[in-house]
């Protein structure tokens, strides 16, 4: 046998005991007539101890030729421990070896298994079998497995049947890129890998599955950030004859159960806020709302002066930031330059100074008074010893530079505390958006999503101003869930699609499957799908996903550890029928 008991499950009730181990060695400490060896696996630490009084002279031999990351499995006595280690669980015994046995050596690793390791990021994630053995990757992983346990118990509860999806599905031309696979026995044709199971889960509704989920994988081709992956996880759900708020109070339970279970924390109702007001307030629909420093319109009281660059704006927005007022000259140069940057895109910033004495000092004092910076102060909600700092110009442009300012400040100030959560329901989106580029609108969510019912006649007189029956599902700034009611009737889905850009026939060619289905009886549905490995992060106190996933891509979507994407050779290229133009 390899072991009786894990590394890191023995106390002092096992003094005495004998015992098998095996696992990693993670440190040996050799004084010559006494060697220690920290043995580490998934489980814990529990430290060797060889003399050579009490041990055979060839085990204390072995034990004096180990290197780090050596297997090695090892019988021997519980003994209390002299030094004890109040650090580990483990720290109160030692095992006196009696016999040792070397199951495969190490190569000395390229950074230390250790928490705090020496290793880059892109090194570690070239030897990811050897990073998963650090604690922080290898929590991170397991703690995934405790979130993914309890979604499954909540939904199981409430009546929902896990059902499996297919993974090669045909393209379509709306969201993101498809990832596609060739055909071998299809000269010409592809697969695409889904970017959501969205068409299935309501067939499955048409089908009469009536609740439906799936912790299921799913693939863009877009461009990546930390909290993006090529290929990623959803929570996917569907239930049939609901409204909005049977899916509201659901999904917010589920929110619920995991803070309660996972992070022991309890929290009521989640808040709601409409798109428009969540655009207003904070310049993004996902806002962080664990702070303040809401905006503050100001075209009223800022357009009346002589001041060109507030009156030539289609909107004048400021922002209170808590106790700057104190900031140096140098330091709001600083700020400035930082809203200046390619990636804010703002001209400047006008700042004023709520003072201690009551008075206010700012960038345009020669244009506005103190009764007007007194008004700005009561639009920001600014109080004794807050910094205002103003941005102006096209209303959704400025509106994301000072939302992107609002969370810098935050950041800097610590009021995005990793241990805090502030759910938050944001509904009725607008159903459509204006693309410049293409010069047509394209679906917010996507084509199947409702829109509201009192909006519908707005379609063909003003489609840029109905409303979705959609909701998101936010918590502490991040995006977490999103989902909609769905149009189950032909008549509607085809209206949409004709607003969508798409002709009969090729509404037909690509998503007639579906409008066929309508005809057969589909009941009223709705659903919601969570990002699994964002909601996982974010639980777990992190905004990047990386590591919580076993094997991440890196930036540019490429695995490092096993190279790929990588060439095919030609015969497999010409099984596929394509031919490179290199």
């Amino acid at each position: 046998m390899y072991r009786s008991h894990t590394c890191g499950e023995l106390r002092k009730a096992h003094i005495n005991s004998e015992v098998t181990l095996s696992g990693w060695v993670q440190k040996v400490r050799d004084k010559g007539f006494m060697v220690w060896v920290d043995l580490r696996d998934r489980y814990g630490i529990a430290q060797l101890i060889f003399d050579e009084e009490r041990t055979p002279k060839e085990v204390l031999e072995t034990a004096q030729r180990l290197g780090r990351e050596f297997v090695i499995k090892v019988d021997g006595t519980v003994i209390e421990r002299e030094s004890k280690n109040s650090n580990i669980p483990t720290g109160e015994i030692e095992v006196l070896v009696k016999n040792i046995t070397v199951l495969n050596k190490s190569i000395t690793p390229p950074f230390t298994i250790e928490n705090e390791t020496d290793g880059g990021e892109d090194l570690r994630m070239k030897y990811r079998y050897l990073d998963i053995r650090r604690n922080p990757v290898k929590n991170s992983l397991i703690f995934r497995h405790k979130v993914g346990i309890e979604v499954r118990n909540y939904l199981s509860n409430e009546g929902f049947v896990e059902i499996e999806t297919p993974y090669l599905i045909k393209s379509t031309p709306e969201g993101a890129r498809d990832f596609v696979v060739p055909s071998r026995m299809n000269e010409g044709e592809f697969y695409a890998l889904p970017q959501s199971p969205q068409t299935f889960k309501q067939l499955l509704m048409v089908g009469g599955m009536d609740k439906y989920f799936q912790i299921v994988k799913c693939f863009r081709d877009e461009d990546l950030r930390a909290d993006r992956q090529p290929e990623f996880t959803q929570i996917d759900c569907e239930m049939a004859f609901v409204e909005q708020e049977d899916i509201l109070n659901v999904f917010e339970g589920l929110t619920r159960h995991l803070l309660k279970e996972i992070k022991e924390i309890e929290i009521g109702g989640f808040p709601r806020m409409t798109y428009d007001e969540a655009m207003k307030k904070y310049g993004n629909d996902k806002p962080d709302i664990r702070f303040g420093m809401e905006f503050g319109e100001l075209n009223a009281v800022a357009q009346h002066k002589d001041f060109k660059v507030f009156n030539d704006a289609e909107l004048v927005v400021g922002i209170a930031i808590p106790g700057a007022a104190n900031y140096t000259r140098k330091e709001i140069d600083k700020l400035i330059d930082w809203v200046k940057r390619p990636q804010i895109g703002a001209l400047g910033m006008v700042y004023v100074k709520c003072n201690e004495d009551g008075s206010y000092k700012s960038s345009v004092d020669k244009f506005y008074d103190q009764d007007d910076l007194k008004k700005w102060a009561e639009a920001t909600g600014a109080k004794t010893g807050d910094l205002i700092c103003v941005l102006s110009g096209p209303t959704h442009k400025t509106r994301t530079q000072l939302s992107a300012l609002r969370m810098e400040m935050a950041e800097r100030l610590g009021l995005r505390n990793p241990n805090e959560f502030a759910p938050l329901w944001v509904v009725d989106f607008p159903l459509l958006e204006w693309d410049e580029e293409t010069s047509r609108y394209h679906a917010m969510h996507h084509p199947f999503t409702s829109p509201k019912p009192e909006d519908i006649k707005l379609l063909d007189t003003d489609p840029g101003s109905v409303r979705a029956n959609a909701y998101d599902l936010v918590l502490n700034g991040n995006e977490i869930g999103g989902g909609s009611i769905r149009i189950f009737d032909k008549d509607l889905q085809a209206l949409m699609f004709k607003h969508l850009g798409f002709t009969e026939d090729e509404a037909k060619a690509q998503f007639g499957f579906l409008m066929d289905a309508f005809q057969y009886g589909a009941p009223p549905h709705g659903g919601l799908a969570f990002g699994f490995d964002r909601l996982v992060a974010i639980l777990g106190g992190q905004e990047t996903i990386r590591d919580f996933i076993a094997f991440p891509k890196n930036n540019a979507g490429r695995d490092v550890m096993i190279d790929a994407p990588s060439k095919i050779d030609n015969e497999q290229l010409d099984e596929l029928h394509i031919k490179l133009n290199i």
